[in-house]
């Protein structure tokens, strides 16, 4: 049987804290939420190793490095109330739970909802919703903080707007070779971005460029 405490251990240790990653509240959230829970059969095996874990088609955890300097970047405060935007099975959400005040996790994959509802159904401060990635969820804004959970090839300026006045959002820019990981804050009506660290993700539905056609 596996020994999953122990596999966490392994896993903070060895790619979290080798990072960078100095925010005690993170450390400890990665310890104590059982990343196992969210991870489906088929990929269980993978659940502590440095990459993206599939959870579903063309869906994909975030790798724990990643995962961790994103959250550290967006500066999460105990009071905050953050938008986790593709928060797949959930595991991205019960983390930011464990830190910040009000989390609402947006899932728009029917069957990805239906697995992090089920999984997030203890935590009292986390909301899961359903609708599309893009579109965000206004109705439960302004947030603090917007945490995209994959990569987007376009600045997200519509769910910039639903961001309180000196909030951050944070994403991985650019679904290629020489992906960066952004912060971005808004200041009035301007959102001022900047990179943090080297990255990569996989692309969430409905952040693609959208095609030009050249004649």
């Amino acid at each position: 049987m596996t020994d999953y405490a122990a596999a966490r251990r392994h896993m903070v240790d060895g790619q979290v804290r080798t990072t960078n990653v100095t925010d005690l509240r993170i450390i400890s959230a990665m310890l104590e939420v059982p990343r196992e829970r969210f991870v489906p059969p088929a990929s269980v095996s993978l659940t502590y190793l440095d990459l993206d874990v599939p959870v579903g088609e063309s869906r994909r955890l975030l790798k724990p490095m990643v995962q961790a300097k994103l959250i550290q970047a967006a500066e999460l405060q105990a009071t905050d109330r953050v938008l986790d935007v593709g928060c797949a099975t959930g595991y991205s959400a019960a983390l930011l739970g464990r830190i910040a005040s009000q989390v609402v996790a947006l899932e728009q994959d029917a069957g990805l909802a239906k697995a992090a509802a089920a999984a997030l159904a203890s935590a009292a401060n986390v909301s899961p919703v359903s609708g599309p990635l893009a579109d965000g969820w206004a109705q439960g804004g302004p947030y603090n903080v917007v945490v995209l959970e994959g990569a987007t090839d376009i600045v997200p300026h519509a769910l910039c707007q639903q961001l309180k006045d000196g909030g951050r959002l944070v994403c991985v820019l650019g679904s290629g070779p020489g992906s960066t990981a952004m912060l971005y804050r808004r200041s009035g009506d301007d959102v001022g971005g900047r990179p943090v660290f080297d990255a990569s993700a996989g692309l969430l539905p409905g952040f693609a460029k959208t095609p030009v056609f050249a004649f």
